[in-house]
C-alpha cells in the first residue's frame, strides 16, 4: 500500500505530487476501478479473447510491414 513520509519542508503540493507517482506506480486506481464492478467468468474469457485477437493481428500487421520493406 503507498504511503509518504512527510519531511520538514514538505508543503502539501510536494507531498501529493509524490503520493500520487507512488499510487500510480502501484496501479492502485487502475485495480480499484478494475474491482468496482463484478465481473463474470464468461466476461473474463470474453475479453482475454479480444485481447489476444488484437494481440495477434498488431503482430501479423507488424510482420507485413516489416516484410514489404524487403
Amino acid at each position: 500500500m503507498p504511503g509518504i513520509v512527510l519531511r520538514q519542508d514538505d508543503n502539501f503540493d510536494a507531498a501529493y505530487r509524490r503520493f500520487k507517482k507512488q499510487t500510480d506506480r502501484n496501479l492502485v486506481v487502475t485495480e480499484a476501478r478494475a474491482r468496482r464492478f463484478h465481473e463474470t467468468e464468461t466476461e473474463k474469457r470474453k475479453k482475454e479473447k479480444i485481447a489476444a485477437r488484437k494481440k495477434m493481428l498488431k503482430r501479423l500487421y507488424m510482420m507485413r510491414r516489416y516484410e514489404s520493406r524487403l
